[in-house]
């Protein structure tokens, strides 16, 4: 598993949101749409989640570990929270998944994990860690 690329992502974009006003960071195109903050935060409440599934994996089969997104992100008012706290945020929990990422053993990987709502959806620990990263960039490029 190379969990160095998360730890590229976090050093490049923590230089990128430097750019980035606080006034940017809280614009919403519209009242539906989530801003800057509201999408890293949302990033928040993946790596929370992710946490939680990559730790427990390790020891427990097919646990099922779920959140709803839109909840979380309202529940937890990004929106009004300042940018400079959410970077924060964002950064310990992402070196937190490094570090876990860094020492789970390789026989641990095709464990699996729960992640249903409705329909069925059982995918492997090392599936779950590219899938973390994956999400991570495509919401980066809408920041």
């Amino acid at each position: 598993m190379d969990y160095q690329i998360l730890n590229h992502i976090v050093t490049a974009e923590l230089k990128r949101f430097e750019m980035i006003s606080e006034e940017e960071w809280s614009h919403k195109i519209s009242p539906e749409k989530w801003s800057k903050k509201e999408i890293l935060g949302h990033l928040c409440d993946s790596a929370f989640t992710n946490i939680r599934r990559f730790v427990i994996t390790q020891y427990k089969e097919n646990e099922n570990i779920v959140y709803d997104q839109d909840l979380w992100v309202k529940a937890q008012n990004y929106q009004n929270i300042s940018a400079s706290e959410i970077i924060s945020l964002w950064k310990v929990l992402n070196i937190q998944i490094v570090h876990i990422v860094e020492n789970i053993p390789d026989e641990a990987l095709q464990r699996t994990c729960d992640t249903t709502k409705t329909e069925l959806r059982i995918f492997t620990l090392a599936y779950l860690i590219q899938d973390y990263i994956d999400h991570l960039q495509y919401h980066l490029k809408a920041i």
